[in-house]
């Protein structure tokens, strides 16, 4: 099996990875640096050296003729004196004519002529020429031009270091460079060693201590979660360690608050079901009862008494129907069956139409309905049939509270891009007990008598229906009765 490296492993190791490469590549340019440096400074030192020779020292004949026998004496005892320097004499062309070298030591009879020519015309140093006893090595050198009569008759070719000098330079260069080597990879050692501490201290450990915090979620999810939640976050991350850890905590919060939401969901949800039971209940159980008497006494029971008791069996059947009607209307718009079925029109001509069928109710009960309705409003696009259900029971709810011989009015206005609606009455208010669960979903811990003041269903399935145009109804301070307004973006 493969052993899989930590973290602090990797970045140790590609830390020294990089920092032999760097050294090496540091190496190896110091070295050539040095080497041409240092062949420079001896190319310019003795860059005199042939031409006093050939001032000093006769390498002709009185023809111009070079003897190899009578130069080779002459060029033993010039390296005598100087043994890193190696003399040759090479023709007009390049040829070698004479050297001091030991048999079998030249490789080569011709040199190039061209860094010669560079050489005498002061070019840049180092000049590099061919070393005469290699057949591919170049070396730096001094050279001067042999003349007689004028005319150029060859050259005095001297390499500056020969081959004694390089084999005790390479040699000194070997033990250098394994000692140097040696230090290098100390130093290299003692650095990783540093690196891995400091990685684990800056990098790993907040990585590792992160990681736990996770893990810790696959053994107890939520705790772990909201634990998490509650950690702080760095107000100013320095680094990428820190800005993840605030990643997690803010995820962590979201999660939590989600949870809590979805338990307060699921607890409103039994509530509402415990709520809507106890409510269906309660007529199916009158319901029932005088079931049972009709049943049992129906013999002894005079007509009128029959009938009565079927009139209220009657009354709580249809009230268990509209319950459960506005149950299952409700949970349709709650997750989403329902949809609105857009069209544009007038919302003024919709409330003259719904108007007109309370108006016997309101003959009956002699109620004045004040209308202010402006002309020109803009259109609304919206389902006719849910805004219509809007209207009738904010009206119908305005009826049934409002005392005989009262008043209703009711309002409409644009207010920026939405129009306003609104419904007051002059029935006895709302109380400030109910005012809060006008709304919501009515509560099985709520007191009976507040359960039973806040009707049914029908607002809270006509905040849902607004709310899925964008709207919104709410509950308007006045002076005397209720009075609601509701809201629809104009239409587009």
């Amino acid at each position: 099996m493969k052993a899989k490296l930590s973290l602090s492993q990797r970045l140790t190791l590609l830390f020294i990875l990089l920092l032999v490469l760097c050294a090496t590549i540091a190496g190896a340019v110091q070295l050539y640096s040095s080497m041409q440096f240092g062949n420079a400074m001896v190319q310019r030192l003795s860059a005199n050296l042939a031409q006093q020779i050939v001032r000093s020292e006769p390498l002709m004949d009185a023809q111009g003729r070079v003897d190899r026998n009578t130069l080779k004496p002459l060029f033993d005892r010039l390296m005598t004196f100087n043994p890193s320097v190696e003399l040759y004499v090479i023709s007009p062309d390049g040829e070698i004519l004479a050297d001091a070298a030991p048999p079998g030591h030249i490789k080569r009879q011709r040199v190039a002529l061209a860094p010669v020519e560079q050489f005498l015309n002061q070019g840049t140093m180092p000049v590099y020429g061919d070393d005469p006893r290699s057949a591919d090595k170049h070396k730096v050198f001094s050279a001067a031009p042999l003349r007689q009569d004028g005319e150029l008759r060859g050259y005095l070719y001297i390499i500056l270091q020969g081959e004694e000098l390089n084999a005790l330079a390479e040699n000194a260069w070997h033990k250098t460079l394994w000692s140097t080597l040696l230090w290098a990879l100390l130093l290299v050692a003692a650095v990783g060693v540093l690196v891995a501490v400091l990685v684990r201290q800056w990098v790993t450990r907040p990585v590792n201590a992160l990681t736990r915090e996770a893990s810790r979620i696959d053994q107890d999810s939520i705790s772990a979660i909201k634990h998490l939640a509650t950690q702080q976050t760095v107000d100013e991350p320095g680094d990428e360690v820190a800005l993840l850890r605030n990643t997690f905590i803010e995820l962590a919060r979201k999660i939590a608050s989600q949870w809590d939401e979805l338990a307060d969901s699921d607890r409103q949800r039994r509530e509402f079901i415990a709520n809507i039971s106890h409510d269906l209940r309660t007529p199916l159980t009158s319901l029932l009862g005088y079931l049972e008497t009709l049943s049992m006494k129906a013999a002894t029971l005079t007509p009128e008494e029959s009938r009565h008791y079927l009139e209220i069996a009657l009354r709580q059947g249809h009230k268990v129907r509209h319950l459960s009607q506005e149950l299952f209307e409700l949970a349709r718009l709650e997750h989403g069956a329902i949809k609105p079925q857009r069209e544009r029109f007038a919302l003024s001509e919709l409330v003259s139409d719904v108007v007109q069928k309370f108006d016997l109710s309101l003959e009956t009960r002699q109620i004045t309905l004040q209308t202010e309705i402006p002309g020109h409003l803009p259109l609304i696009n919206a389902d006719l049939s849910m805004v219509e259900r809007v209207v009738t029971n904010l009206l119908d709810n305005a009826i049934r509270h409002t005392p005989p011989g009262g008043t209703i009015r009711l309002k409409i206005w644009q207010q920026e891009e939405r129009l306003q609606m609104e419904v007051a009455d002059s029935g006895p208010g709302i109380d400030a007990a109910v005012r809060e669960q006008l709304f919501v979903r009515p509560s099985a811990l709520s007191q009976q008598a507040t359960r039973e003041k806040r009707g049914g269903l029908g607002l809270l399935i006509v905040k849902k229906m607004l709310e899925l145009h964008g709207g919104g109804i709410g509950l308007v301070e006045s002076t005397g009765g209720a009075c609601f307004r509701f809201w629809l973006p104009c239409g587009r």
